[in-house]
């Protein structure tokens, strides 16, 4: 016999938990399953923008998230000493004029706490090994033999989605040339410890964060023939001496946890194929620059758990239709800029002057600053 449920949830990173909680909160018989024992996630995304605040106000978490974060008022783009564009957060008409920066480790242990305060808990380990479609369910076979039926599967597994292959939907994009190269660290020196930077530089793009705890989040392109799987103290301070500021150089006094990995830009053909779904990383990858990612997954969370009570409450199935082509336009949106932003990042030596030049009059204009603000917050998505 297999175990039935309104909503099955494969994954439970941040995207899933969301998509979990908010379901569980509005009623629903809902089943998160996930394949990597606990403790098994790494610490990837840890930026939280005002959206995404916004969105998970009703349900019960943003004070945890808010207490435990650090508040960083701006975002700055600078090529080295040289600053091109500020994005201040401080005066957009929301709760949360700011960037939040948290790892994802304390994101989800708080997106977990809050469901199971729901009632609500999560599978582990649970590999699914296939999924059947029929006219009114969905059948998904684990390892074990054990079956769930469910009336609806999201997919929150990720860029390598289980779900997204059992529903055989395309992925199409492409994969950036360069790796990125991902750190948490212990810094002295000339960084600022209450703002996001992007640094543009010939030798690749690196974004420098601050993170609870007096740690830094290093995040850069390198080469992935040169880089090694896990980037050691040393390796970290050559890409911060290459890329970073000068008058004032920072020191790496410590690594806390590092990670290679390549960046696709990619988007799922649908985000819907009967009865399966499809958020987050499982739907759309794009570059880390501007800390998208997670917000967007985290968007469509919360998203689909709305349109999904509504259908479960005997609305048309049109409503999820609605869903995947309302955020599939939003995900083909945000990977081109992310896109666009990295290609600047990455300008060639000859075309660094000029690109300097336009930015840093561009960053004189209000207008500019402001709209930067609203885009990169994701307010612009209200």
């Amino acid at each position: 016999m297999a175990i039935a449920t309104d909503v099955l949830i494969v994954g439970a990173g941040p995207v899933g938990l969301t998509a979990a909680m908010a379901l569980t909160q509005q009623g629903r018989d809902v089943t998160v399953v996930d394949a990597q024992p606990e403790g098994a996630n790494t610490s990837r995304a840890a930026v939280i923008h005002a959206r995404t605040l916004e969105l998970l106000e009703p349900y019960g978490v943003v004070d945890d998230l808010v207490n435990r974060g650090v508040h960083t008022p701006a975002f700055t783009i600078r090529d080295r000493d040289d600053l091109l564009i500020e994005v201040p957060f401080g005066r957009l008409p929301t709760p949360y004029p700011y960037t939040l920066m948290i790892s994802q480790a304390d994101t989800e242990a708080f997106l977990l706490n809050r469901l199971e305060a729901l009632g609500g808990k999560v599978i582990r380990p649970a590999t699914v090994t296939s999924i059947e479609q029929y006219d009114t369910h969905a059948v998904a076979t684990f390892d074990d033999g054990q079956q769930i039926r469910a009336r609806y599967v999201v997919g929150a597994d990720g860029m390598h989605s289980t779900v997204r292959a059992a529903a055989r939907i395309p992925f199409s994009g492409s994969t950036y040339a360069e790796s990125f190269v991902l750190a948490d660290v212990r810094l002295s020196g000339g960084i600022p410890t209450d703002e996001v930077i992007l640094y543009f530089s010939p030798a690749g793009l690196a974004v420098v964060a601050p993170l609870p705890d007096g740690v830094h989040r290093i995040v850069a392109t390198v080469d992935a023939q040169q880089a090694p799987a896990h980037p050691d103290a040393a390796f970290v301070q050559r890409l911060l001496d290459e890329r970073g500021p000068l008058a004032s150089p920072a020191v790496v006094r410590q690594v806390e946890w590092s990670s290679r990995f390549r960046v696709h830009h990619r988007i799922a053909d649908t985000f819907r194929a009967n009865r399966i779904l499809l958020a987050g990383d499982a739907a759309h990858v794009h570059s880390p620059a501007g800390g998208q990612g997670m917000n967007l997954g985290i968007e469509d969370a919360v998203t689909l758990a709305e349109h999904l009570s509504r259908v479960l409450d005997g609305a048309p199935e049109s409503v999820l239709d609605d869903y995947a082509q309302s955020r599939r336009r939003t995900a083909q949106r945000i990977v081109a800029a992310t896109g666009r932003l990295t290609s600047l990042a990455t300008a060639s030596a000859r075309k660094r002057p000029v690109r300097n030049r336009i930015m840093r009059a561009a960053g004189t204009l209000p207008a500019v600053r402001q709209a930067l603000a609203w885009r990169l917050s994701g307010l612009d998505r209200r």
